[in-house]
């Protein structure tokens, strides 16, 4: 019997890729990454891509949120919390530990746990401890999930400013004087540590910046201008972070520029500039996020300064095995010499962050630059890289 002429099914369509936005997180940039994440589930393409909203409490817990991204920025100086999100129930979010299965399961007391579908790709838009700085990513990569961003050791030493600092300068980068307090040093023999801070205040001169080792955001930093203020200073940034950081001040421009890794390698946007915030001593948490100083896009440099920026600013991105995505921080010093201060892997992706805005002005729009970050995420292998 002929079947040509019986009804046929249509075909079937393809699923849509599942794409996880992960933020919020246990580290004290937590509310920076909820209004990143905002921006993140706005700009991605529903047409091309289904989203599961998972947001870390700062108590650890991970939960579904409302996929409300409206709900998700800074309005009127409120910080907006994961908590405000999720709903209180006390249920959690469970990703896949077994490579051969990606079903993220959600459970609740007293209930029996609810398979969620499979995930395809994290976007892991967290800052900081606990999910910027290789933790999630070791999670991942034992769950043999893709996802956005850098591996295990690049997001270690994207967070670290130290060891950031010694890798950079193991490739011939040039990074400005600095000094390391590690958590015994201080613990055991303050005055000791004290001596070494001041010496080095001699050498270089004050006033001296201390920050927390593995923190960003600009939160713990202290502008210190003479010796009164250190101990204070050494103690804010211990609230953070046990082991601290001191640098001296470079004199110079603040220069910013970001890497987005295209199909034949990275490459780099055109640079911006943070000119100095007239409200503030230093380009502080509030100059960032609250009072919002712009930036300068695209930064007034000649054409040899930019290109010199963007080489480095790819030379610090492989430097450090980066992948996806790093937005490089530099001082054009007075000597006109590039100076790295850091790199991060996940930087601020909210509508005001310069990330997105150098890519907007080098031709990619936001919702390109998540979707072109998905993809490349998608393509990628997990395992050792």
């Amino acid at each position: 019997m002929s079947t040509e002429n019986l009804p046929q099914s249509p075909p079937e369509q393809p699923r849509k890729p599942r794409v996880a936005v992960v933020f919020g997180g246990r580290s004290s940039e937590h509310v920076i990454s909820v209004v990143t994440a905002g921006a993140v589930l706005a700009a991605i393409d529903r047409e091309k891509y289904d989203v599961l909203p998972i947001g870390i409490t700062q108590e650890g817990r991970w939960a579904l949120t409302a996929d409300e991204p409206e709900r998700m920025a800074i309005v009127d100086r409120r910080l907006p919390k994961v908590e405000e999100l999720t709903e209180s129930d006390g249920g959690g979010v469970v990703l896949p530990v077994d490579p051969a299965s990606r079903e993220v399961v959600y459970s609740e007391p007293g209930s029996v746990p609810k398979a969620l579908g499979e995930v395809d790709v994290v976007f892991p838009v967290l800052h900081g401890p606990y999910g910027e700085d290789g933790t999630l990513q070791g999670l991942l990569e034992l769950s043999g999930v893709p996802y956005v961003g850098s591996g295990v050791l690049a997001s270690a030493v994207g967070q670290d400013k130290e060891y950031m600092k010694r890798v950079f300068t193991s490739f011939g980068l040039r990074v400005g004087p600095y000094l390391v307090i590690r958590p015994r040093e201080w613990e055991r023999d303050r005055s000791a540590a004290r001596k070494r801070i001041v010496d080095f205040a001699g050498e270089h001169g004050w006033p001296l910046f201390v920050k927390p080792a593995r923190a960003g955001s600009s939160i713990g930093i202290t502008k210190v201008d003479d010796l009164s203020g250190l101990d204070e200073a050494v103690e804010e940034a211990r609230r953070h972070d046990p082991k601290i950081l001191v640098e001296a001040a470079v004199r110079g421009r603040e220069i910013e520029c970001g890497v987005l890794e295209f199909e034949d390698g990275p490459r780099a946007s055109v640079p911006a500039e943070i000119p100095p915030p007239d409200a503030h001593a230093y380009y502080d948490f509030d100059a960032k996020y609250i009072d919002s100083t712009p930036g300068l896009v695209p930064a007034p440099l000649t054409g040899e300064e930019t290109a010199e920026v963007q080489r480095l600013a790819v030379d610090a991105f492989e430097a450090a095995s980066c992948e996806g995505l790093v937005r490089a921080d530099f001082f054009l010093a007075e000597d006109g010499g590039f100076v790295i201060n850091e790199i991060n892997t996940m930087p601020g992706f909210t509508p005001i962050s310069m990330y997105p805005q150098m890519w907007q002005a080098s031709g990619v729009t936001y919702p390109e630059l998540v979707d072109r970050l998905l993809q490349a995420a998608l393509r990628r292998r997990t395992g050792l890289r």
